[in-house]
């Protein structure tokens, strides 16, 4: 990988969210989720993720995660795709990147 400066890192909007609501997102091509994420004071915003092998709906909502807010929005299966939500990716699987402790909604990481 070719290195990148501060400047680079600085430009990624990353923060804190909690997973609000989470159902399984029928119309996409592969397993995923559609997750809907708390980033405080820059709104609730929705994405969808293939965290199916790991996760259920259900026990991933109340979970505080870290995406990528700045992207430009995406289209999915229909689903206008708001933000990136981080994980570790192993091969199928992806391992939500979480907060080890509470944080409010909408801290930066950097």
């Amino acid at each position: 990988m070719e290195p990148i400066t501060w400047d680079d890192f600085a430009k990624i909007d990353i923060r804190t969210g909690t997973i609000v609501a989470a159902e399984v997102f029928a119309a996409a091509r592969k397993p995923a989720y559609k997750i809907q994420v708390d980033f405080g004071e820059a709104g609730i915003r929705t994405t969808s993720a293939q965290v199916t092998r790991l996760y259920r709906p259900e026990e991933i909502i109340g979970k505080q995660v870290v995406g990528v807010l700045n992207f430009p929005p995406k289209r999915i299966a229909g689903l206008n795709s708001e933000f990136l939500l981080l994980g570790a990716v192993n091969e199928e699987e992806v391992t939500l990147l979480t907060a080890d402790k509470p944080v409010k909604n909408g801290l930066k990481i950097g």
